[in-house]
């Protein structure tokens, strides 16, 4: 479903990937972790074609990303969901109409089944009785849910989470990362996620990679991973 091979990026002298490899199959979620500014972003903004490697390959549903025209990648978009960091709302529109956002601005659907589609998704993230309140009556962690809402709105094959649990206390932190992983099971989605949180990888992943200077250093499920041995897994991640 999501393939790198051999991936290089450099930003003038600044190497950020050097010859990176992963493969995540059909219904899987792999988090990435590493230390902060190692470039797990430019990852997901390669596999959704916002950047384009200097050398190697980018797969996503059996299309190479860099190759797409600008049309094709678009299409290809509309079956990609995207949490940010941050959430990333938009502050003058209510909780409705940013979840609906996707839906009027790549799909020809008509309003009664943009509400249908809408209030599915509210009703999946417990928000079903929020859609009225704008962005700062919500707490941080409503916030979140109202993105994960917006990500899956389009019914994605596959969704990227850029630090789904950032900003969070610890309890929200769980909810948000039990939230994902009850959807992952739920609708099959593939699925990239990047984290700090050791306790969010071991939730939602069903795969392990720990990222750094430029490639992936040990991947496997979990457990491999934290029982390798490998000096950076006991380092960073204190396993």
């Amino acid at each position: 479903m999501i393939k790198l091979h051999e991936v290089r990026k450099s930003f003038g002298a600044q190497k950020v990937l050097e010859g990176l490899s992963l493969e995540v199959p059909t219904g899987k979620c792999l988090v990435l972790m590493g230390p902060s500014g190692s470039g797990k972003s430019v990852i997901l903004k390669h596999i959704i074609g916002l950047l384009r490697p200097d050398a190697g390959s980018v797969e996503v549903m059996g299309q190479e990303v860099p190759k797409l025209k600008r049309r094709e990648l678009a299409k290809l978009r509309h079956d990609m969901g995207y949490l940010f960091q941050h959430a990333a709302l938009i502050n003058w529109l209510n909780v409705f109409d940013n979840v609906a956002l996707p839906l009027r601005e790549s799909r020809d659907m008509a309003e009664p089944e943009i509400r249908e589609r809408v209030t599915k998704v509210l009703e999946l993230v417990l928000l079903a009785d929020q859609d009225h309140k704008m962005p700062e009556q919500l707490s941080g962690g409503m916030q979140k849910r109202v993105g994960l809402a917006r990500a899956l709105v389009t019914e994605p094959k596959v969704i990227l989470y850029d630090e789904p649990e950032a900003g969070l206390d610890p309890e929200m932190s769980a909810n948000i990362s039990a939230m994902i992983r009850k959807l992952q099971l739920e609708l099959g989605t593939t699925s990239i996620a990047v984290t700090h949180s050791l306790n969010c990888a071991l939730v939602i992943g069903d795969q392990l990679a720990l990222f750094e200077q430029g490639r992936i250093l040990v991947s496997g499920k979990p457990a491999e991973v934290l029982a390798s041995g490998h000096p950076r897994v006991k380092e960073f991640l204190g396993a």
